[in-house]
């Protein structure tokens, strides 16, 4: 019996790394499980893998429920010149009846994992090694843990208060820019004023 020991990636944070450790006889459905509890995922949403070749060009895909239209439809026909189809060929599994092992032809398989198609966040995945897994060893499992994910309210400017946004404006303004800002129309008002108090 042997397990796979993948390093995952994540681009938008620079010292994420995750190390997952998985049996090869195990399902695309246990590895997406454990992705999704090492990596710190919230909710509930789709999710994908794509086995890659070494250009992270994807070759077949692997879907966490069918997502295959049942429907008979028409599909329109392509020359196989023309560079633009709608259509994809690639071919495509479903999660809990994917093994691993079927799946890894490259000691060094490329493979992406994207959690969320309205959100997306693609995660990169390599496998490091093969190693014989003893008796009683328990799989899967995270075997390191780099780097957290970032909130979703990190990425969005707070709102500001009337105050604030009026501070925020006079801060920006330069001594010069107030000196200017009174003009002689303004030096009249004020002697005005001092002259009514007079009264």
């Amino acid at each position: 019996m042997y397990y796979y020991k993948f390093k995952v990636s994540f681009d938008e944070v620079e010292d994420f790394e995750r190390n997952i450790e998985i049996l090869s006889s195990d399902n695309f459905e246990s590895f997406h499980q454990i992705l999704y509890e090492s990596i710190g995922l919230k909710g509930h949403e789709l999710a994908a893998f794509s086995i890659c070749d070494t250009k992270w060009n994807k070759k077949q895909e692997v879907t966490l429920i069918d997502m295959l239209d049942d429907r008979e439809t028409e599909m329109p026909s392509y020359e196989e010149e023309e560079e633009f189809s709608t259509s994809s060929n690639i071919p495509k599994f479903i999660m809990k009846d994917a093994v691993l092992k079927d799946f890894i032809t490259d000691p060094h398989q490329y493979i992406t994992y994207e959690y969320d198609f309205i959100n997306p966040k693609v995660f990169y995945i390599e496998l490091l090694k093969t190693v014989q897994a003893k008796e009683e060893e328990v799989f899967p499992r995270c075997t390191l843990s780099k780097g957290i994910l970032p909130a979703d309210s990190e990425n969005l400017k707070p709102i500001q208060s009337e105050d604030d946004f009026l501070n925020d404006f006079l801060e920006e303004l330069d001594e010069d820019d107030l000196d200017d800002g009174f003009s002689e129309d303004d030096q009249l008002w004020n002697d005005s004023q001092t002259e009514f108090d007079s009264l």
